[in-house]
């Protein structure tokens, strides 16, 4: 049986910037932990439901709703992606 490994956060960001690009158009060279997702990437509402939908799906991580309100950052998300993928 095989563990699945969990991503590493270089990765892990990779992966967002190039979800964040596909969802919202944002440059991947732009996305770096510390970017407010709405203040700095302009990611809308609609579109930051998209990214968490995307993002479950790439990570085979259970992001909870209740928790996504309080995602204001890039290492936000990174943070609840490594705790899902570790457990």
């Amino acid at each position: 049986m095989t563990v699945p490994t969990v991503p590493t956060r270089e990765e892990i960001v990779a992966q967002l910037a190039e979800i964040l690009h596909e969802v919202a158009g944002v440059v991947p060279a732009e996305v770096t932990e510390e970017k407010s997702l709405v203040e700095e990437l302009d990611v809308d509402s609609l579109a930051m439901a998209e990214v968490i939908v995307v993002a479950e799906e790439r990570f085979g991580v259970e992001l909870p709703e209740e928790e996504m309100r309080g995602l204001r950052t890039v290492l936000d998300i990174v943070i609840r992606v490594e705790k899902q993928a570790a457990s």
